[in-house]
């Protein structure tokens, strides 16, 4: 399916939300610097923890509003508030005002407010696509996100340091902007009925009772213990990669103000520690736009068990690399290892959720398994206060430890996994 294809409201889609992220990107990863710099690392890690609280809410949240208001609607009023958030942030980082603690509340704001808008994106894509071609759109917005990630970081190691402010209200012009060409050019794709999805006995659920509906369904699924250690596992080996924007930029900048990229003659290319994070997280950003298909091809051949106990091994020795870089060609190095660990389970994961759940349950069990993602991110700032405790060496080994036990858990899961198979295949015979 051709983009030129692509119904109007995907096309809009496509091309604002693809300028966004890269603005977007152009700051975001330099924040937990920011952050720490202004609040210390103990006070940081506490207040990103806060702010993935908030967005943990905001996404239980999201599909009713969806649901309940309409997919063009909730995207709307998300672009909206994140343009206003960042609009209100970049004025707190103004030459007219420097408050950090503006700045961080509108950054939990735009989490909030990303939350909204995700799951409502999703549903307009299934509206409004076949669904023989729906993987194809999601690859597509997919890989704009990693172009995003490419070009974001590298922009933002030029400008950010000195234009943090004018990014920021770019960030917040763009995010106005696609609002406005939502509401003018696209159309609400929800079921003309689809309020009545949430209308019991007569009336509408309140919010709060969506809320419980929801963990009431996670319960029974989380009865299931091979799918309980498949999330256990996702949420200690997530400790390793959900590092690459909290611990490793903060860490770049306490052992590397600057180094030395390139050096011929009397010329070299010296790069600051931002611009040396930008650089590696453009590299992971690349690496995973070139390489995931043909990784994930590769893979297939090779059991499952296999590949996601190797994963979280290799994501052990990438994060011990990265505590022990003092160069930037070993952070670059770091961050290949780390990449390919990232790449030998992208495209097998949601294969494996699908095989685990019952089929009456698949919806449920896809959106669980999504918890470990967001359990994870909501954990993972501690490793910044950590650091402040036990120092940058023993938090990176415990953080090696944690993915070595994922590997562990996966065993266990397989183990598992394998004998109830076994069992199944004996009680239709």
């Amino acid at each position: 399916m051709r983009i030129r294809d692509w119904d109007r409201n995907l096309k809009v889609r496509l091309f604002g939300e693809a300028a966004i992220n890269i603005t977007f990107w152009m700051f975001f990863p330099f924040l937990t610097i920011y952050f720490t710099e202004a609040f210390g690392k103990q006070t940081a890690g506490l207040l990103l923890v806060l702010s993935q609280v908030f967005a943990v809410g905001a996404n239980l949240m999201g599909g009713y509003c969806a649901d309940r208001f309409g997919r063009k609607t909730m995207m709307v009023i998300s672009a909206f508030g994140q343009g206003f958030a960042f609009l209100i942030f970049g004025l707190a980082s103004s030459p007219w005002l420097d408050s950090a603690l503006i700045g961080f509340i509108c950054f939990s704001l735009v989490g909030v407010f990303g939350s909204f808008y995700w799951p409502a994106s999703q549903a307009m894509v299934a509206d409004v696509v076949d669904e023989k071609d729906r993987s194809h759109v999601f690859a597509v917005f997919y890989t704009s996100i990693n172009i995003a990630v490419v070009v974001g970081p590298i922009l933002g190691g030029i400008f950010y340091v000195h234009y943090r402010f004018q990014l920021l209200l770019a960030a917040a012009i763009i995010c106005m902007g696609l609002a406005f060409l939502l509401y003018k050019m696209t159309r609400e794709t929800a079921p003309s009925d689809h309020s009545k999805l949430l209308v019991t006995e007569g009336k509408k659920k309140a919010w709060y009772s969506v809320l419980s509906d929801q963990f009431k369904e996670y319960g029974v699924i989380f009865k299931d213990k091979t799918f309980l250690l498949f999330i256990l596992a996702g949420i200690l080996v997530g400790q390793t990669f959900m590092q690459l924007d909290l611990l490793i930029p903060v860490y770049i900048k306490d052992v590397m103000d600057q180094a030395t990229l390139f050096s011929i003659g009397d010329w070299s290319l010296t790069l600051v520690s931002e611009q040396i994070f930008g650089l590696i997280l453009s590299e992971n950003g690349f690496l995973v736009a070139l390489l995931t298909v043909v990784i994930t091809r590769w893979i297939t051949k090779f059991r499952e068990r296999n590949v996601f106990i190797l994963s979280s091994v290799i994501y052990a020795v990438s994060i011990l690399m990265f505590g022990q870089s003092s160069s930037v060609w070993l952070f670059i190095a770091a961050m290949a290892v780390f990449t390919f660990a990232e790449l030998m389970t992208a495209g097998i994961q949601q294969s494996f959720v699908s095989k685990i759940a019952p089929e009456h349950m698949r919806g449920q069990y896809f959106a669980a398994a999504s918890l470990r993602f967001t359990i994870a991110r909501t954990i993972a700032p501690l490793s910044i206060t950590l650091s402040l405790y036990v120092g940058y060496d023993w938090t990176f080994i415990i953080l090696s430890l944690l993915a070595l036990i994922s590997a562990g858990l996966f065993y266990i899961m397989f183990e598992r996994f394998e004998k109830e198979e076994i069992e199944l295949k004996k009680s239709v015979q």
